[in-house]
């Protein structure tokens, strides 16, 4: 990026962080499209061969759980680094202090102004996008959790292929999503029971195309509206802010 009359460049994200973004881009897109079909399977192979010969939902499974697994993997690393990155803790922006509680309402007001009030440092990340941050990963720990609860199913006996530990602690990590997603659906049905699992953890991907949709429209009006390149930050790595009159370079 070369530098702008008026503005300065300022760093904000490293190749690293840039390459899981697009990672989870990739896994977010193999786990929506494959979720959608094991949830309705809405395409059929079109090869003469009967689809249960050539393992269609199969093949749709193991994609969807290899993509919630690195999706996961690469999440885990995001929140460490989030609390403990030598470089950026941002997670400071997500404290309810009085200058974080203040930045937050000055963006939401940016937003719904249309850029008509603007009184926010925007060199960094500010509190409304931190927050934003949390409730995604919020969204995909749920995710995570009722996607186990279903997954330890295929283990009815209690046995693996790696011992009886692994069914175990799953058990143990995710059983109380059942009467949690029973709670949150409001099922008819007596107790609670998988069927509310897999309604929630629907639901919640529902939230999360919700949360991306959002996100993409904030970053391309961010860049419209304040003409400091916000949608390059993840491709480049970096982002413009404009020069305050009496501040140099």
């Amino acid at each position: 990026m070369k530098e702008k009359p008026g503005y300065i460049q300022v760093k904000r994200r490293n190749a690293t962080m840039r390459i899981i973004h697009w990672v989870n881009v990739i896994c977010m897109i193999a786990a929506i499209a494959t979720g959608l079909y094991i949830a309705a399977p809405y395409y059929q192979t079109l090869i003469a061969d009967p689809a249960v010969d050539k393992y269609v939902m199969a093949w749709n499974r193991w994609i969807h759980f290899m993509g919630a697994i690195i999706f996961d993997v690469t999440s885990i690393i995001v929140v460490y680094l989030t609390f403990f990155s030598r470089v950026d803790r941002p997670w400071r922006k997500a404290l309810p202090t009085l200058t974080n509680l203040k930045e937050f309402g000055e963006v939401l007001l940016n937003l719904l102004t249309l850029n008509r009030r603007k009184k926010f440092d925007t060199q960094h990340n500010d509190s409304f996008n931190i927050v934003y941050f949390f409730l995604f990963h919020f969204l995909m720990l749920w995710m995570l959790l009722t996607g186990l609860q279903m997954y330890v199913q295929i283990f009815p006996h209690g046995h693996s292929s790696i011992g009886e530990w692994w069914p175990t602690m799953l058990h143990l990590a995710t059983d109380w999503t059942i009467p949690v997603s029973n709670w949150m659906i409001g099922s008819t049905a007596t107790g609670g029971n998988l069927m509310d699992v897999r309604i929630s953890h629907h639901i919640t991907m529902w939230l999360l195309i919700v949360w991306v949709v959002f996100h993409i429209y904030y970053q391309v009006w961010r860049t419209i509206f304040w003409k400091e390149g916000d949608v390059s930050i993840m491709f480049g790595g970096s982002k413009y802010v404009k020069i305050k009159e009496g501040e140099e370079a």
